[in-house]
């Protein structure tokens, strides 16, 4: 019985120091910016490299959109093109993301905007529409507040103002947890494809095939193998920190920019009605409830939430109608 609660003893303690030297090697680990995209473009700022792609009409008026948390640019490849005849449209990977820089540290929601004005100033970008889906909308929130003449509109796709409005499943509070979450970030890298998808149910509508959103039906399993855990742990701390902070419509409210906010009923992260509830209170803020539709709209309806967007946006003033308009000084790597 001694004997066998040795080796018990033994064998939890080899567990416990594979998990803690897992744990330093994932606290460390960073990865370099890459163009995983044809057409895109690394654009180097204060924060890193960030991944840019740029569609459409160059002489329309522009577009950003800034995708969700363990997303990429990918999320919003069947509704960018409906946007492209009339708009510039501009998709970029936040630092931590799909093809952009994964580094050690500088992963806050204000660090962000900054990075991503740099990256659109060096493409001259002006008096753009900022679309932001779930992370993406505290970021373009951040980027109105820093950056008045970049920011001619917001669009907001289901992010609440703050975490009351909702929570996440226990899976992926697990995440989170020192050891635990590093442990269970080695498992993504090699765990079935199926298995990854499961843990992204909660950004969809119940029963929507995942699958079918994307022209590669794995790519939400790529864009969470893409990241780094440090950027994985740290971008999440960052959204709470920055919506704890002070909450979005508060912020909106001050920042005085046309909004426009949409969210799908069946949102399973947020309680969509109470969120647009309270947006409602931000002067001038139009909200649209989508029957149907999850924490996703520009995955589960591109064509709508196209729709809603380029509506918005033609009541938006325009860019000026400069020439190229293309910045200096900032390192652009194809």
């Amino acid at each position: 019985m001694r004997r066998a609660l040795k080796i018990g003893l033994a064998v939890l303690g080899v567990i416990v120091v594979l998990l803690l030297l897992n744990a330093i090697a994932l606290d460390n680990q960073t990865k370099d910016a890459e163009v995983d995209v044809d057409g895109a473009e690394i654009v180097q700022t204060s924060i890193g490299g960030l991944q840019l792609l740029e569609d459409g009409n160059p002489q329309g008026s522009p577009v950003v959109l800034i995708h969700c948390y363990t997303c990429s640019l990918h999320w919003w490849e069947r509704m960018a093109p409906q946007l492209a005849a009339d708009h510039r449209v501009i998709r970029v990977d936040l630092l931590g993301h799909g093809g952009s820089e994964k580094p050690k540290a500088g992963y806050g929601i204000d660090e962000q905007a900054r990075g991503v004005a740099e990256a659109l100033a060096e493409a001259g970008v002006q008096r753009a529409v900022v679309v932001g889906h779930s992370l993406g909308g505290a970021v373009a929130t951040a980027l109105a507040e820093q950056s008045s003449t970049l920011t001619a509109g917001l669009v907001i796709v289901a992010e609440a103002p703050d975490d009351s409005y909702g929570e996440l499943s226990f899976s992926a509070k697990l995440g989170y947890v020192p050891m635990i979450g590093q442990a269970i970030a080695r498992v993504a890298q090699i765990a079935p494809a199926s298995r990854v998808k499961d843990e992204y149910e909660q950004a969809f509508a119940p029963n929507f095939n995942i699958s079918s959103g994307f022209d590669d039906p794995d790519q939400v399993v790529d864009d969470l193998r893409a990241m780094s855990y440090t950027a994985y742990a740290d971008i999440h701390e960052a959204s709470d920190d920055y919506r704890d902070e002070q909450p979005l419509d508060e912020r909106l409210a001050t920042a005085g920019v046309p909004l426009l906010v949409i969210f799908g009923d069946e949102d399973q992260i947020y309680d969509a009605r109470d969120s647009v509830e309270a947006y409602e209170d931000v002067p001038g803020a139009r909200t649209v409830l989508l029957p149907g539709v999850g924490h996703s709209p520009n995955v589960e309806v591109p064509d709508q939430t196209a729709e809603l967007i380029a509506g918005f946006a033609g009541g938006v003033e325009p860019a000026p109608t400069a020439a190229s308009g293309r910045g200096t000084g900032k390192q652009r790597v194809k």
